[in-house]
């Protein structure tokens, strides 16, 4: 590759056209076709393994200080948010990922402040955390199912904005993520759904309601693409037709970001030379 993939896939400033934003390219793919990605995915598993391995032990020398990331995805539903987990998120080591999924808020979430349940959620030093959904529910569902006056939803923008100033100021590298799927696409995949037995679990006749209300949906996201796209937590844009490009594309991404955070191995806080000798002397 010879343009890094978070300058292919950022999302420029200024008002955003979905339409404009192909859900089937391939950028910065550097393989010929489809046939090519697993050999390109196994060669990103090391890789990612190393850059993040060097985050979970800069958070276990210095867990004050260590660096923390956050990784959000946002999109339609069939937009492949679980897919990124499995194929992109799942070649790192589980034991310094922490994913939380985001769904209708309980009673008790709805009691507090819509940033409460985020807050609650952020990954500790030295963590990857993956937000399946995220703080942007509350200007996309509440915005299109009328959950709360104008006013507020579009004093939220503000409010995340200001959110996300104060993680990366405090050392959280964010990394948000918009999966656009065409509306053709998502509806060949709910009926893939009802085509597999195997696959009805995965089906939610509520999916449909949210269909009926894409140009809503689509209208909402260009808005909080639009004004939730800050120098210290811009968007990122994969396109999400081509599975085994999305994957790659999320894989790719996350390990470019990783190798901003630029770290070594912690010095050790011990004479390796002493422990050695003792260990020798047990041998």
């Amino acid at each position: 590759m010879t343009t890094p993939i978070s300058d292919l896939l950022r999302l420029p400033a200024g008002p955003v056209d979905l339409s404009a934003l192909d859900p089937r390219a391939t950028h910065g793919f550097p393989g010929k076709d489809k046939s090519d990605q697993p050999k390109l995915m196994a060669e990103l598993a090391p890789v990612l393994d190393d850059r993040q391995e060097r985050l979970f032990a800069a958070g276990r020398a210095d867990p004050e200080s260590a660096p923390r990331v956050l990784m959000i995805l946002q999109g339609m539903d069939t937009s492949g948010k679980g897919g990124v987990i499995r194929h992109a998120v799942g070649l790192m080591d589980p034991q310094g990922v922490r994913i939380t999924g985001f769904k209708a808020p309980t009673e008790e979430e709805r009691s507090h402040d819509f940033l409460w349940r985020i807050e609650r959620a952020l990954p500790s030093p030295g963590q990857v955390g993956i937000f399946d959904r995220s703080q942007y529910e509350d200007v996309l569902v509440v915005r299109v199912e009328q959950l709360v006056d104008e006013a507020e939803w579009r004093s939220r923008y503000d409010r995340i904005n200001e959110f996300e100033a104060r993680l990366a100021e405090q050392g959280t590298l964010i990394i948000k993520c918009f999966l656009n799927v065409s509306y053709a696409k998502q509806g060949e995949r709910l009926m893939e759904r009802l085509d597999n037995p195997d696959k009805y679990w995965k089906y939610n006749p509520g999916d449909l309601v949210a269909r009926s209300r894409w140009a809503d949906y689509q209208a909402a996201y260009a808005d909080a693409l639009a004004n939730c796209n800050t120098e210290v937590a811009p968007w990122y844009v994969i396109p999400a037709d081509r599975k085994w490009y999305r994957n790659w594309a999320a894989a790719q991404l996350l390990a470019e970001q990783l190798e901003r955070l630029n770290l070594g191995w912690p010095p050790a806080d011990f004479d390796v030379a002493e422990q050695k000798r003792l260990l020798a002397a047990t041998m």
